[in-house]
């Protein structure tokens, strides 16, 4: 296993953390390859009845390399059109519980959101900046965010970059609970486990019940997002400077 990604197992529960703090467990190309690689397996694995995903601290994960996005461009780009691991969380049909254990921005946000539910340590901060980047989201946030939040709260995320924090996120829905920091991965693997001990076949029923109808509704919106992401590229000269930006604006809060 990978060094940018660790997981352990915890009978019928996995644990799958990010592993970069340095850079926030922000989406390396080895990072992109081995989330995907990982989950598929993790998917078709009978024993494995439910999925924790967590980051190693200080953040969850900030999204995208923009380091790699604007060294590389379509290069790094191509690696989310060829396995979208942002967009695959919310495909899998085994229940993911997300443990948002800090900052989950952008990308990080799109991830947290394919899961089914989230549970936050009090250190948990979610913003979207992709308009502030000049990055077009194309991990389902347009279609995931405003069933969570409503309407209003995700083009107020959008549109202005604003922080929500931990407390709000519990207030507008974001997240199920909120639990002290130190409690977030022993609770969140022993929701897990009570997931786990359905029957796999019934729990993957289930699922399909809850995700079948995005085919008529936000499902559709996903197309839509994914068409307008692909057609608008960005300014590469532009994205370090712009990432600046947004981190300078938030600082005190993403720290």
């Amino acid at each position: 296993m990978s060094e940018v990604l660790l997981v352990t197992n915890h009978d019928t529960v996995a644990l799958v953390t990010l592993n970069r703090p340095d850079a926030r467990n922000s989406l390396s190309p080895e990072l992109i390859t081995a989330l995907s690689t990982t989950l598929r397996s993790l998917d078709a694995d009978p024993q494995v009845r439910a999925i924790v995903l967590t980051g190693t601290d200080p953040a969850f994960c900030a999204g995208l390399d923009l380091r790699a996005l604007a060294a590389d461009g379509p290069d790094y780009l191509q690696l989310f059109a060829d396995d979208d691991c942002i967009r695959l969380v919310g495909e899998l049909a085994t229940p993911v519980i997300g443990a948002i254990n800090g900052p989950a921005i952008t990308g990080g946000l799109e991830i947290a959101l394919g899961c089914d539910f989230l549970i936050a340590g009090d250190r948990a901060l979610f913003g979207d900046t992709h308009a502030r980047v000049g990055v077009l989201p194309g991990g389902g946030l347009t279609a995931r965010l405003p069933d969570r939040v409503g309407t209003a709260w995700a083009r107020r995320m959008s549109f202005a970059s604003e922080i929500v924090d931990a407390e709000l996120a519990l207030r507008i829905g974001l997240v199920t609970e909120v639990v002290e920091h130190d409690r977030l991965i022993p609770h969140a693997l022993d929701l897990a486990a009570r997931v786990s001990d359905a029957p796999g076949d019934v729990t993957a029923s289930l699922k399909h019940m809850y995700t079948a109808g995005w085919d008529t509704g936000p499902g559709r919106i996903l197309d839509v997002e994914a068409r307008l992401s692909a057609a608008r590229r960005p300014e590469w000269d532009k994205l370090e400077a712009n990432r600046q930006k947004v981190m300078d604006r938030n600082r005190s809060q993403l720290r």
